[in-house]
């Protein structure tokens, strides 16, 4: 007898959460796929044909302005979906869609998303619970890299980062972390300085450890726990 392969276990909060009928009705339209560092879904203004569930992958929404100066507004992680606008009947990302944490991912094609929306089960219950959490977290982002220092910036990000792909152990240079908070390297290690300075973080070339969660939180800036409170509403929900 000719066994059948296995069902990769759902990572992913949004189908983890659906009732057996609706995933059932739904794993046919889903492909894993492996999200690797660095990939980009889809750049700013282009067509979106697959929407993509991650299960410990982290996606960032960069935002590019006319001159190609770039900011990160956003964070996508295994308690959503990148390309969630397709669900407002939006066709074009409105972002660059940057694979930050490499991992896996379960995709599915736009037409297949939009149609099992239109039955108004959980499934669409679920993007809109998320489509607002992101709405608040993209806010809420935007306001902070306005009004925050870069220390208090960084880490309310590696805190978001932390939520999301659940490791102590961070793969990012200070290049990267440069463009996701839309500033200067220089800055950045000044930033990463004071961070270890109060024993927060670890660093070396490519790799930022977390030593201490709470400390590092209490040098965030009161944005993390209103973007905290959505991401624990939402992942409850």
């Amino acid at each position: 007898m000719v066994r059948q392969p296995e069902t990769p276990p759902i990572k992913n909060r949004i189908l983890a959460g659906l009732p057996p009928s609706e995933l059932e009705r739904l794993l046919p339209c889903l492909t894993p796929v492996n999200l690797g560092h660095g990939k980009i879904l889809y750049k700013a203004g282009e067509v979106m044909k697959f929407v993509y569930f991650p299960d410990q992958s982290m996606v960032s929404l960069i935002s590019v302005n006319a001159s190609g100066e770039s900011v990160e507004v956003g964070i996508v992680g295994f308690e959503g979906v990148a390309g969630i606008s397709v669900v407002l009947g939006v066709d074009k990302s409105p972002y660059e869609l940057l694979v930050q944490n490499p991992d896996g991912a379960m995709r599915m094609s736009v037409a297949d998303l939009r149609e099992e929306f239109k039955l108004s089960g959980v499934f669409r219950d679920r993007l809109l619970r998320y489509a607002h959490a992101l709405l608040v977290q993209t806010s809420q982002v935007a306001a902070c890299n306005r009004l925050h220092t870069v220390s208090e910036r960084l880490a309310r990000w590696l805190l978001m980062s932390y939520d999301r792909c659940e490791s102590l152990e961070l793969p990012f240079t200070q290049e990267f972390l440069a463009l996701m908070l839309g500033t200067r390297r220089p800055s950045v290690t000044e930033a990463a300085i004071i961070l270890q300075a109060e024993g927060s973080i670890s660093y070396r070339r490519g790799l930022i450890t977390i030593l201490d969660a709470e400390n590092l939180r209490e040098h965030s800036c009161d944005c993390y726990p209103v973007i905290k409170a959505e991401f624990d509403a939402l992942i409850a929900f």
